[in-house]
């Protein structure tokens, strides 16, 4: 609870209090009808308007503190008991006030009209409450919205910069620069191919895609250009296997997902022509599968996990899941959540 929200319990929980019990303030016009039937008295409104208003405030406070009290059961979506014990709130505060009024000023001519009155008046106060209680909610929805949001965009753009590192470091500039010097010399047309294939994966990588989600084929699509370098540099040593049913193909996935996914299982094994490095990329019960087979390499420095790392934070921010990382003496398995 913060201290706007503390201010608008009071504010609330006052107007809520003046509007139930302005009636009385009739009396004091000795001529009006009110007056001729109840007289003012200034002790007895005091105690109706501060045990009123005492009221409002316990109803935001229990339905409103977080992680505790009623709100407990909102937030597990258990309505009938949050129903259930604001009713008996209102009953238990209407017999409490209606006793303790008649302890301290005497007992009304009319029976029952004591506890009518606080009936209507806290029944009233109940029902505006109840308003100011959903007001609240959305305004921390809202508030909370915003705050994912900027967290998704911070964790978004780390995920393009340090892709964009990851392209323009020596290695992977020395390993495509290399290439696009042998093909120059032995294929100039399939050169222009692999630059062509190069642009679009710098291109993809600076794209900024609205709310950063994209179709699962248009993320499939980017991963070719990046699958064709790696081809042309690794020849029949690479091998990757894509299996998705058209039923899948427009579901939603973040983008940048899948390529360092990819680049990492280049990047950390060896891959030859006896023992090529084989990734996968299948579906299975609402998961996006990248699989790969663990061939380590040893002259490869040892990642720091901070690509997958981003990832998930990705993915728990935009999707309110978790990515699922797997080792197995033969596989290094990814699975992504599908939209």
């Amino acid at each position: 609870m913060n201290k706007n929200e503390r201010k608008i319990y009071f504010y609330s929980a006052f107007l809520i209090t003046l509007m139930v019990n302005s009636a009385k303030l009739m009396a004091l016009n000795s001529d009006g009808i009110i007056a001729r039937y109840w007289q003012f008295n200034i002790g007895e409104y005091g105690y109706q308007f501060l045990y009123n208003m005492a009221f409002c405030l316990l109803l935001l406070y229990l339905n409103l503190s977080q992680g505790k009290f009623l709100s407990i059961f909102r937030e597990n979506k258990l309505y009938w008991r949050l129903y259930t014990f604001n009713i008996l709130v209102l009953v238990a505060a209407i017999i409490l006030g209606s006793m303790v009024h008649s302890l301290l000023f005497g007992t009304p001519q009319l029976t029952g009209g004591r506890i009518r009155g606080y009936f209507a008046r806290f029944l009233l106060s109940s029902i505006m409450i109840a308003v100011v209680i959903r007001l609240i909610l959305l305004m921390r929805e809202s508030r909370n919205k915003d705050l994912i949001n900027e967290q998704l965009n911070s964790a978004y753009l780390k995920a393009q910069l340090q892709l964009l590192q990851e392209q323009l470091n020596p290695h992977f500039l020395f390993n495509t620069l290399s290439s696009l010097s042998a093909i120059v010399r032995e294929n100039p047309n399939l050169a222009q191919n692999y630059i062509l294939h190069l642009s679009k994966i710098f291109r993809y990588t600076l794209a900024r895609s609205g709310n950063n989600m994209v179709s699962l084929e248009k993320e499939l699509e980017h991963l070719k250009s990046y699958i064709q370098l790696v081809k042309m540099r690794l020849e029949n040593a690479f091998q990757i296997h894509i299996n998705i049913s058209e039923d899948c193909i427009n579901k939603q996935i973040l983008h940048l997902s899948l390529q360092p996914l990819v680049e990492n299982a280049v990047k950390h094994n060896k891959a030859t022509l006896s023992n090529p490095l084989t990734v996968e990329i299948y579906e299975e019960d609402k998961w996006l599968i990248i699989r790969n087979n663990l061939q380590p390499s040893i002259s490869e420095a040892e990642g720091t996990g901070l690509g997958l790392t981003n990832l998930n934070e990705r993915y728990k921010l935009q999707f309110r899941k978790e990515i699922e990382i797997f080792q197995t003496k033969k596989y290094f398995i990814v699975k992504l959540p599908l939209l």
